[in-house]
């Protein structure tokens, strides 16, 4: 086994443990109310267990920061993409040249033999 995959078992599973526990340990079902104005009859509750609510947090966390880190690389994609058509115009021109030269080589060794 490698490095990475022997680190990924250490931290990893002792993450899981206490996400299992702490899922097992808040069992209990709560209501989420996005009525901040009627706490009594509010027009959208959800109930739903606290551990959902809990790792539908860590979710949308983990989406946001997904979506902040493509939004700041994006400079970086550009460059590559940049980079590599500037790479293939490179390659397309040293092509070019290098068959005017082999066409030139043989135009003048025809001529030499004349």
């Amino acid at each position: 086994m490698t490095i990475k995959r022997i680190f990924n078992w250490v931290i990893g599973l002792p993450i899981a443990v206490v996400a299992i526990v702490f899922a097992i340990a808040n069992r209990q079902w709560i209501t989420v109310s996005f009525d901040p104005l009627n706490r009594d009859q509010p027009f959208a509750a959800v109930n739903m267990p606290l551990w959902v609510l809990f790792f539908c947090g860590i979710f949308v966390g983990i989406l946001a920061g997904w979506g902040g880190a493509w939004f700041a690389h994006g400079k970086w994609r550009k460059a590559a993409r940049e980079a590599r058509i500037e790479l293939v115009r490179a390659q397309n021109e040293h092509e070019r040249l290098k068959r005017e030269s082999q066409s030139r080589a043989v135009t003048t060794t025809q001529d030499a033999s004349l």
